[in-house]
């Protein structure tokens, strides 16, 4: 967890601004926020444990009185035209029950990117630092279990954890396992750049990236790459001072050098060498040609002008044979043009808060920053993978969210006098 002193000894806040002791009803609001996030990697099952925790977490929210901020209105706005659009395309394939639950689960991430929201909107520290802790085990965990599974630690690891020679941990597929880890990577790696590098740290980046590299895809390779760049940049232009900065570009040096022996130890086993051989292309053989993804994108937006309500779920692979693989087709073709388009816009409206507030010096900073990264690789690889339901997807839209309504409330309770010597924006 990162203490009142870290921040302190970052952002040049007084330990005494962090927001004090919870009470009774926040512990239990605490525990159960840890326990939801710990279990987001079992999702082999449909619905998850994480899924009726959050359940749970949302009663906790009520006992715990946490209050909806105004700030995140146009989300939940975005979220809601998103989803009606869901609802209307279900006209088109009536009957049919598990499109039913598909857009029963849509609504349901969009009440948990809407529950972090308003988690993240006060109490801020303490909130995030339970999330932190716990994304961070539950990701090592997974991590530890793809990693077992690939080089066979036990009688019947492979097929558990990484069948077909991927890694994918308690995931059902290794393409939403590989981006599952970059958000904790990034978290780590930047307080390792910016603060302290610590043996714990470091070993904790070096699971999660073996448990990326493992995986083999391509779409999370590039979500870390394209992440990382963000974190780095970011950090580097919100460091306090030069020595900071220095610093942050001495370690990201490092951490590259580091990076590519990884890599190179790695291409010496022959399996994982052979693997990388095989998937490792601009373009595969499922990529092109007839039944391949671009053809199939193509189909996708040759179907968009005749359905403008959209097909509904799981329509356009049961004409087409097969999913075509990229979000924002998937938002037109199942949510309709409406659906589609509050999509995007809910997007730039992240990317809007998101840069409106990084730049401010909060005790929070480091963990927006992060998200951000994060969020963009996200977004982008989108292009190449249907994301409406990842569960971390709509974790990271609502700490965005979140944090942005934290820092609003932190700029203006910061001016504001000082009373029973204590700041006014101590609960923040």
């Amino acid at each position: 967890m990162i203490t009142g002193g870290d921040i302190a000894q970052l952002q040049g806040t007084p330990v005494t601004s962090i927001a004090p002791a919870a009470t009774m009803r926040e512990r239990l609001l605490l525990i159960v926020l840890y326990i939801t996030v710990l279990a987001s990697s079992v999702a082999f099952v449909e619905p998850s444990p994480h899924d009726a925790m959050m359940g749970v977490l949302a009663v906790a929210c009520l006992i715990a009185g946490v209050h909806f901020d105004r700030r995140i209105a146009l989300l939940v706005i975005l979220l809601l035209i998103f989803n009606v659009g869901g609802v209307l395309s279900l006209l088109n394939v009536p009957g049919q029950e598990k499109t039913v639950q598909y857009t029963a689960t849509s609504i349901y991430l969009m009440l948990a990117a809407i529950v972090f929201a308003c988690l993240a909107a006060e109490r801020t520290m303490l909130r995030l630092a339970a999330l932190r802790a716990a994304y961070i085990l539950t990701a090592v965990i997974v991590s530890i279990a793809g990693i077992c599974g690939y080089f066979h630690a036990f009688p019947g690891a492979e097929d558990l954890f990484a069948p077909g020679g991927r890694a994918l941990g308690f995931f059902k597929d290794p393409n939403v396992f590989g981006p599952f880890l970059i958000w904790p990577m990034l978290i780590v790696a930047e307080r390792m750049i910016v603060r302290r590098a610590t043996l714990l740290d470091l070993a904790i980046f070096v699971i999660l990236m073996i448990g990326l590299l493992l995986s083999f895809s391509r779409g999370a390779m590039f979500h870390f790459a394209v992440s990382a760049a963000v974190v780095i940049v970011l950090a580097f232009l919100t460091a306090p001072s030069t020595r900071i900065r220095v610093r942050i570009l001495g370690l990201t040096l490092i951490g590259i050098a580091a990076l590519a022996a990884l890599f190179a130890l790695a291409l010496s086993f022959e399996s994982i060498a052979a693997m990388i051989k095989d998937r490792f292309h601009l373009t595969n053989s499922y990529d092109v040609g007839q039944g391949g993804r671009f053809e199939l994108q193509e189909l996708a937006l040759s179907a968009l002008l005749h359905y403008p309500n959209g097909m509904g779920p799981f329509e356009f692979s049961r004409v087409n044979g097969t999913q075509q693989h990229n979000v924002y087709l998937q938002a037109l073709l199942v949510y309709g043009w409406i659906g589609g388009v509050s999509y995007v816009m809910m997007l730039a409206a992240t990317f809007m808060v998101a840069l409106r507030s990084v730049f401010v010096a909060t005790p929070w900073q480091p963990y927006l920053i992060t998200a951000l990264g994060a969020f963009t690789g996200e977004v982008l690889e989108g292009f190449v993978i249907d994301t409406d339901h990842w569960r971390h997807f709509f974790l990271l839209l609502g700490i965005i969210w979140g944090l942005w309504a934290a820092t609003a409330k932190y700029v203006r309770q910061k001016s504001a006098p000082i009373s029973n010597g204590r700041a006014a924006y101590v609960h923040a």
